[in-house]
């Protein structure tokens, strides 16, 4: 997903395409450059909306593209550059141990440049997830994610904004499906 990340957008692209051209960016309703730099890119699959209808959605219909186009699995990866795509291998050697689990890059957030706003989020995100779940993850706030596809399928999710990224993992838990 992307909205009105132009100036990391096109690295964020460069970096992903050194390891597939499989990918799938939703334009959330950006009104910077993301237009133009998607262009420069021919092999994107895009889906775009004119205004901005939310994170949660445009994942979502991420999601829904990749499972159309016969993916097993899809690895979501934000497009303000906060993740690194020399980090996609751990996602695929963790899958080759969890084929039915949902896989969550924890970013560091005990570094002092995290504002504490953040950091308050992440742990309140942590804490009700575990509450729900009974599980304890380090990261629930990141995007840096692998989806096994066909599972999600079987799940109604509710949210359009950021909570969707709870919900898929709470919902997911809920289900069985191993986080």
């Amino acid at each position: 997903p992307t909205y009105n990340n132009a100036k990391t957008l096109g690295a964020v692209i460069n970096d992903l395409s050194a390891y597939t051209k499989n990918i799938i960016v939703v334009n959330d309703g950006s009104f910077d450059e993301t237009e133009k730099i998607l262009d420069e890119f021919p092999f994107l699959n895009i889906i775009s909306y004119k205004k901005n209808v939310g994170k949660g959605w445009a994942l979502r219909q991420g999601l829904k593209r990749a499972t159309d186009l016969g993916y097993l699995y899809a690895i979501t990866i934000d497009s303000d550059g906060q993740h690194f795509a020399k980090d996609l291998p751990k996602f695929i050697d963790k899958l080759e141990a969890e084929k039915n689990a949902i896989i969550i890059g924890a970013r560091n957030m005990d570094q002092e440049s995290v504002p504490g706003k953040s950091s308050f989020g992440h742990k309140f995100s942590n804490f009700w997830f575990k509450v729900e779940t009974g599980i304890t993850a380090p990261d629930t706030q990141s995007g840096y994610r692998l989806y096994p596809l066909q599972s999600l399928s079987k799940i109604k999710f509710i949210t359009r904004k950021y909570e969707f990224e709870i919900e898929v993992l709470v919902r997911g838990a809920w289900k069985g499906i191993k986080i």
